[in-house]
């Protein structure tokens, strides 16, 4: 019975001892504070390094104090094996009193301990209200009614519609734009050409004959032939008939009435001469043909008319639209008069939703 006696004995004070070593302790960050303002309390536990110690989830506390939420902080290790375990809890109240919060209790190894009980008291923000016109201090307002919204939508129901046209007619102007700007712009082009006159012809159609002088002795008939047409074709531009599809004697016969019929003796013998080699293959000598030559451009000399030209004896001329480009001119002269009319009522458009804007702000 002694020894049994002894060991409750040495068991009882152990747990004592034990017990003894367990502390817990609540604090806070202040004890007053101001309306709306929060503060911390932070409840800590001391026990060993192996206990497991449970904090309560939330805070149970007075009517009139919130809980915002819990805090995890950090354990801290003491000597002996023992370690400091805390958590914090944040708290605010809206109505200015005292209040007493009641001890949080801590579970260490299945077993509940409190910590000590605390006070919080909340101060009301003080204000002047004797001052209402006048600024001192904080200023007194007073509550605010309810307010209505200022706008009304028939008072802007127009604007917004107005300033969605607007917005779709930018948009539509600038579709115009990229269609006007990705066709090719059809440009009425300007050539420049060289305008001679029936004399210059000629003597060039000449002067390409004696270059090949040398065919005429073996092809007389083809010599002729390019002889008469470069006098018939000046004869054409050079008095106004179709001498290209007359005879000889057609074309000498209508000359007699406008030059000198001496004149035209030698160009009767040519045309006469040229006759015989085409139909009748007559023989001709090089003299002779050379005598013709030198008759055409005797005969081409005498009746030449010379006409005042630029420095450059070139002129322009404007080149025709074909109908293709001309609707396609048209269609980009109306794409232009649709962007300028687009753009014209978005100006004005802009300037009425300002001006209603300002009279209604």
């Amino acid at each position: 019975m002694k020894r049994i006696f002894c060991f409750l004995f040495l068991c009882a004070a152990f747990s004592i001892s034990a017990a003894s070593q367990v502390k817990v302790e609540s604090s806070l960050s202040a004890v007053e504070m101001l309306i709306g303002q929060q503060v911390q309390l932070t409840v800590k536990a001391t026990a060993s390094a192996d206990a497991d110690v449970q904090f309560p989830k939330e805070a149970q506390l007075p009517v009139g104090v919130e809980f915002l939420g819990a805090v995890d902080m950090p354990t801290e290790k003491m000597a002996d094996g023992m370690c400091c375990y805390q958590r914090g809890y944040v708290l605010t109240s809206f109505d200015d009193t005292l209040y007493y919060l009641p001890p949080f209790k801590v579970t260490i190894d299945g077993k509940e301990f409190e910590c000590n009980k605390l006070a919080l008291k909340v101060l009301p923000v003080e204000i002047d209200t004797t001052y209402v016109d006048e600024y001192n201090g904080p200023r007194y307002y007073g509550p605010k009614t309810i307010q209505d919204n200022p706008f009304e939508w028939g008072d802007w129901s127009l604007i917004f519609w107005l300033s969605t046209l607007m917005l779709l007619l930018l948009a539509l102007s600038y579709y115009l734009y990229l269609r006007l700007r990705d066709n090719k712009p059809v440009i009425a082009k300007i050539r420049i050409v060289k305008r001679l006159l029936p004399h210059q012809k000629a003597m060039q159609a000449i002067e390409e004959i004696k270059a090949d002088k040398m065919v005429s002795s073996e092809d007389p008939k083809a010599y002729y032939t390019r002889l008469t047409d470069a006098l018939r074709h000046y004869i054409e531009e050079r008095y106004g008939f179709n001498a290209m599809e007359m005879t000889s004697s057609e074309i000498i016969g209508r000359l007699m009435s406008t030059d000198d019929p001496k004149s035209l003796d030698e160009l009767r013998q040519l045309f006469f001469t040229a006759d015989l080699v085409k139909f009748a293959k007559y023989s001709t000598l090089i003299n002779e043909n050379d005598a013709n030559l030198v008759n055409a451009i005797e005969f081409i000399n005498q009746t030449k008319i010379e006409e005042p030209q630029s420095a450059s004896g070139e002129r322009s001329v404007k080149a025709e639209l074909t109908a293709e480009e001309k609707r396609s001119q048209s269609s980009r002269f109306i794409l232009k008069t649709a962007i300028g009319a687009i753009l014209a009522m978005c100006v004005v458009l802009f300037v009425y939703i300002s001006f209603t804007v300002y009279q209604l702000l």
